[in-house]
């Protein structure tokens, strides 16, 4: 899973808060608690290189976790992604 390329849906807005962030979907109505602020920095960064489409990996290596925790980000993106929050980066080929 670390290789996958993965990127905040464009229906889902995230809300800061004191103990993370919320995450609404608009599309499904989901409405998901990110408890763990250093989960909430690594979609950031998911979303915000988009345009480089980082690898999760890379997004972990970025924002500073310590590989040891990895696995548990690996369930978090997979939670997130299974509820739509987080998908697949869509290449974009131009030609």
């Amino acid at each position: 899973m670390l290789d996958r390329r993965l990127t905040l849906d464009s229906q889902v807005a995230l809300r800061p808060e004191p103990f993370g962030a919320l995450a609404y979907h608009y599309g499904n109505r989901k409405l998901i608690f990110l408890k763990n602020p250093d989960v909430v920095r690594v979609v950031q960064y998911l979303d915000d290189n988009e345009s480089d489409a980082c690898t999760i990996a890379e997004a972990l290596i970025a924002c500073d976790i310590a590989e040891s925790r990895w696995p548990s980000f690996e369930r978090a993106l997979d939670a997130l992604t299974k509820s739509e929050m987080l998908h697949e980066h869509e290449q974009i080929t131009t030609g």
